[in-house]
């Protein structure tokens, strides 16, 4: 399903050992997270690794939102392509540009391989 959302709001923290960032996403009416994904092990991890997902994320985020901030990306409009169970993209409001982050993150592990 394809579909318009407000960014209610954007958070970017430490949970279970690891880095990871969600945004909320408003529907108007019903809401829906997009994010969770590990963004960075610290190097306490056994599987720590020094890729750029993080990086990666916040910047296709302010991208999509066209923002130059990540604290400026709440109250932008996006398109959502997701199910009941997930958000799969968002993407620009105008562009066709959309960013699905586990086809993202596969080409960044292989180009760092």
């Amino acid at each position: 399903m394809e579909q318009n959302a407000i960014i209610k709001s954007v958070e970017l923290g430490q949970a279970h050992g690891c880095l990871s960032a969600w945004v909320h996403l408003d529907y108007g009416g019903t809401c829906q997270g997009f994010g969770g994904y590990v963004l960075y092990l610290p190097k306490t991890s056994r599987h720590h690794a020094l890729l750029s997902v993080a990086g990666h994320f916040i910047w296709r985020v302010m991208e999509i939102a066209g923002v130059d901030r990540w604290e400026d990306v709440p109250g932008k409009t996006v398109r959502v392509r997701s199910d009941r169970a997930s958000v799969s993209a968002i993407g620009h409001i105008v562009k066709d540009n959309w960013f699905y982050p586990e086809r993202e993150f596969v080409d960044l592990c292989q180009r760092e391989t």
